[in-house]
């Protein structure tokens, strides 16, 4: 099993989204957790909404600092957003691989419902078909460097 650890700045939708919608379309190869450099305290209401909306479990999901995952030993850490993208990982992710997966934040989006709903659907595609791609690659047997190739190369997707 694979151990992702996916990080934006408040961890309230983004690295949510892609919490849940990796351990959902995982299949048991892949295991996420989420956490934020400066993180809301609380998951943004329409990252619950649409991940249920797209039956996609939202259990266990909270927003907490990256500080709770310093014994759990991530693979791969992918940061889901310019803020997070600039900051510098904590010493102790150590070894994992690190790479940057850029989303827009839907939770930032004016206008309509469905122009908010779009959004929201919008990311969930994306990190949804990101997912899928990255269960069907052998990530064990290859190199670091082409580990790090496919998980670039799926965040420019």
């Amino acid at each position: 099993m694979i151990k992702l650890l996916f990080i934006c700045t408040h961890n309230r939708c983004r690295s949510i989204l892609a919490e849940a919608i990796t351990n959902h379309y995982g299949k048991a190869l892949l295991v996420a957790r989420s956490a934020g450099s400066q993180p809301a305290g609380k998951v943004h209401p329409l990252s619950i909404d649409y991940l249920s909306e797209a039956g996609i479990s939202t259990d266990n999901l909270c927003s907490q600092s990256w500080d709770e995952y310093e014994s759990w030993e991530p693979d791969i850490v992918i940061t889901v957003c310019d803020s997070a993208a600039k900051e510098s990982c904590p010493v102790w992710f150590g070894t994992a691989i690190k790479v940057h997966w850029g989303l827009s934040d839907p939770s930032t989006l004016t206008g309509t419902h469905e122009d908010i709903a779009n959004g929201f659907r919008d990311v969930i595609t994306i990190l949804k078909n990101r997912i899928e791609k990255l269960v069907t690659t052998d990530l064990k047997i290859q190199n670091k460097d082409e580990v790090i190739r496919v998980l670039e190369q799926l965040g420019n997707n």
